[in-house]
Formats: structure tokens, sequence, C-alpha cells
């Protein structure tokens, strides 16, 4: 196997997606197990498309660790980066589905949010070769509510830059993690200043920032190379390398928005692993880089599940070759 061009850390989880869509938690009769967590999204994504990627995360010693494991190596993924934990459970999460296909996450069932396996990930233990000949890391937010968990995303991003490794944060918000939002955002703030690259939902720009316009993020910001909002059927912004412009969204039937994000972040750093960063100067190749993580992103809302929903590298240019002819 390759080395690694991307590393994502951080959480791989099983997503209960409610059988009965409309339905209150407590109404919901059945659920549907589907591997996810963001970062393991966005690495499947990478390697179904063909960039060698890496994750780093940490499971339980149970049959849902084993199976998410095996699915990555299934996949292509390389497991280097996973810790097995042999007390705490792998982490899974109830989803309930609006009619229109929108998810709302409902808890953990019986556990605690700080009970999960992911949050004993081990800075010890983080595969410090692969920092060596990596071109990106992937982060979200999650992981930063829970100590063990924080500190192997600080020795992460030590490793990062004394190995000049691009870092992607996708903010991922999900205040079910947290236990107050007070403590989330300077921890939050503290880690998107160390982004070069930044993916916010239209929600979570507003939220941090107050605006949804991602020049304005940008230069707040600094010395960010690139920011995205994506906005579901409103389409996504972009400021990358300088440039900006928005993207509208793919008239497509949406089944399930899981994963959708991921997918887009997912298709966003294969192409941005095809381009030298230099070419970033030029808008018509900022506006491709884009189209193709959009995409990915919409192609991913056509299908239940977030992993396995997402498209292949041929299925993308088909659909974007559709989407230029004309009528």
């Amino acid at each position: 196997m390759n080395q690694p061009r991307v590393l994502c850390l951080g959480e791989v989880l099983y997503d209960f997606l409610a059988d009965q869509p409309g339905l209150p938690l407590e109404a919901v009769e059945s659920w549907t197990p589907y591997p996810g967590g963001a970062p393991a999204n966005v690495a499947c994504g990478l390697a179904k498309l063909g960039t060698p990627t890496g994750f780093i995360g940490c499971v339980g010693q149970d049959d849902l660790g084993t199976a998410l494991v095996e699915l990555m190596q299934t996949i292509g993924v390389d497991g280097t980066g996973i810790q097995r934990h042999p007390t705490a459970p792998t982490r899974a999460v109830y989803v309930v589905r609006s009619l229109t296909g929108d998810r709302t996450f409902a808890g953990f069932g019986k556990y605690d949010t700080a009970a999960f396996a992911d949050t004993h990930l081990q800075a010890d233990q983080l595969p410090i070769a692969q920092f060596e000949t990596a071109d990106f890391l992937v982060l979200g937010t999650l992981e930063l509510a829970y100590p063990d968990s924080r500190a192997a995303i600080e020795r992460a991003l030590q490793f990062a830059n004394q190995h000049f490794v691009k870092i992607l944060v996708d903010v991922n918000w999900r205040p079910v993690f947290w236990s107050d939002e007070a403590t989330a955002l300077p921890l939050i703030h503290e880690l998107i200043r160390q982004a070069d690259f930044l993916k916010l939902s239209e929600e979570e720009a507003l939220w941090l920032y107050e605006t949804d316009d991602p020049g304005v993020i940008a230069h707040r910001l600094g010395s960010v190379e690139g920011v995205l909002v994506t906005a579901g059927e409103k389409g996504c912004a972009y400021c990358l390398g300088g440039n900006e412009g928005r993207i509208p969204a793919f008239d497509i039937e949406v089944e399930d928005t899981t994963g959708a994000g991921d997918s887009f972040v997912a298709g966003l750093l294969h192409q941005l692993c095809q381009h030298d960063l230099q070419t970033l100067a030029d808008p018509t190749v900022v506006k491709r880089i884009v189209s193709y993580a959009s995409a990915m992103g919409a192609l991913t809302t056509t299908r239940p599940g977030a992993i396995a929903a997402q498209p292949t590298a041929a299925e993308i240019e088909a659909f974007l070759y559709l989407q230029q002819q004309p009528g």
C-alpha cells in the first residue's frame, strides 16, 4: 500500500438511522446501522477516489469496532493509526430523519458521550512516520471535547507542522458531544487558527463569525489558504487561493444527507492532491476543484448512509460531464 498522502484523525462510529422518517426519537420502531464519523467518512471517500489515505482513531475491542476496522481495510484505507481500547465501547450515534431526508442527532443510547473508545485516542501512539510523507491532515472538532483525544490532536498538529503537512479543519459542530457551548468555542477557534484550509457549513460560519462570506472569514483569519462554506440546497461559496466564487447546488433527488459534507471534503482533497497548490491562483482551476467537491457531496445524498453512498471517481466525472451538456 502506498504511503498515505492524507491523514484523517478523529472518530469512526456507527450512525443508527431511524427507519421511520418524520418520527421523534421515542416513536422510532427500528434502526439501521451505517458506518460513519466525519474523519472516517473523508478517509473512505478519498480511498474510493484513489488517493492513498490513512485513518487515525480509536475503537473498542468489540464487534462494532472490528467491523469498522475491516470495512476501512476493504475500502483501502491505511489503518496503521487505528488504536483499540480494551474496555470502552465503539461509539454508536442515533439519528432521526425528517421526511425530506435531513437528519438530527438524537443521542448515544445508554452511554454518556465520554464513555466511548474514540475519546481515549492516545497521543503517544500516533503513527509518527506517516506524518513524514503526508501532504494533508484532516481534523474535526468533536474530539476536542475529551482530554485524551484533545491531547492527540495537539500532538498531531505538532507533527504536521514539523513536516510541513497542510491542515484542513472541518468544523463539524455537534453540540451533543459537548457538555456546554462555552467550553467548545475557544478550543474550536484555537484549532481553526492553525488551519491552512477551513470547511464550514453555513450555520457554523454564522455561529463562529456572524457571516457566511468565505472571503470575509479568510480575511479575518489572515493566514488561511482556503475557506469553503457549504449550504446544502443553496450550493457552496469559496475563497480559495484568493479566488472567490459560488457554485450552485446540483439538481438531484435527495434521499439522505448523512455524510454529504464529508464527501465534499474528500472530493476537495482528492483534487488538491492532483494539483500543485500554486495552481490555486487560477480562478478556472479553483472553480473546477470546488465543482468536483460539490458533485461528490451531491451524489452522496442520493443513497442512504455516508460511506456506503460515496461515489467513485468515474461516477463523479460522468455526472459532471452530463451537467455540462446543453438541455
